[in-house]
């Protein structure tokens, strides 16, 4: 779509950072630059303000990517590209039958109202959990992972999201300040939302997560 749309060598194109190193791939195979943009605590979502402050004369189009079952901002990209001429194109994911989609939102709900010492995710206008990604507070340091590893050891399956953000990449490193992006890499962790989860296995989540609190004492 960025080749068939004219985007090429000498433009720029801005991308996220947060996970999705395949977007940034593509931009590079048609010869452009990504240029990164800082998320949206709240979304994961890019951030509209830091797009804008991202853009340049050379800029030619923003790949927004919807994450986690959260719909990026496009109502607002596409005033923004719209202002500025530039391409605006969605990564979308792919979507779950209407009634696997509810059965994952009410077992968001049932963490949301159970889970402690982890902050849950904002449902938001149309979230359909694709992921349920929690943040695990840092104690003096980031320790989801001692977090993730103690919850494994109780039977849970939870998975970090994205490990490291494609701007620490060795192959696409920049020089750029995303503390938003940076925060989300170090604290985020995705717990079980399937639908075939049982009443049995949602309680053991909770049970897991609320006998450590998300505040393990970091390693000396």
């Amino acid at each position: 779509m960025l080749r068939a749309a004219g985007v090429g060598i000498g433009d720029e194109v801005v991308v996220p950072a947060f996970g999705n190193v395949e977007v940034t791939e593509a931009v590079v195979q048609v010869g452009a630059l990504p240029v990164f943009a800082d998320i949206d605590p709240v979304t994961y979502c890019l951030d509209v303000t830091a797009v804008a402050a991202a853009v340049t004369p050379r800029t030619a189009g923003v790949v927004a990517v919807h994450r986690f079952g959260r719909p990026a901002d496009i109502a607002r990209l596409h005033a923004l590209g719209r202002r500025h001429g530039l391409l605006v194109l969605e990564e979308g994911e792919s979507e779950a039958p209407y009634d696997e989609t509810a059965q994952r939102r009410e077992r968001a709900a049932y963490l949301d109202a159970k889970l402690r010492g982890v902050r849950t995710p904002d449902g938001g206008a149309g979230h359909t959990y694709q992921q349920y990604v929690v943040r695990v507070p840092g104690n003096g340091r980031p320790d989801r992972d001692a977090f993730a590893r103690a919850i494994r050891t109780r039977g849970v399956d939870c998975r970090v999201p994205v490990k490291t953000p494609v701007h620490r990449l060795p192959e696409y490193r920049r020089c750029v300040s995303l503390p938003e992006t940076e925060r989300a890499a170090e604290e985020t962790l995705a717990l079980p939302v399937d639908a075939a989860l049982t009443r049995r296995e949602m309680q053991r989540i909770v049970s897991a997560c609320n006998a450590l609190g998300g505040l393990l004492q970091p390693a000396l």
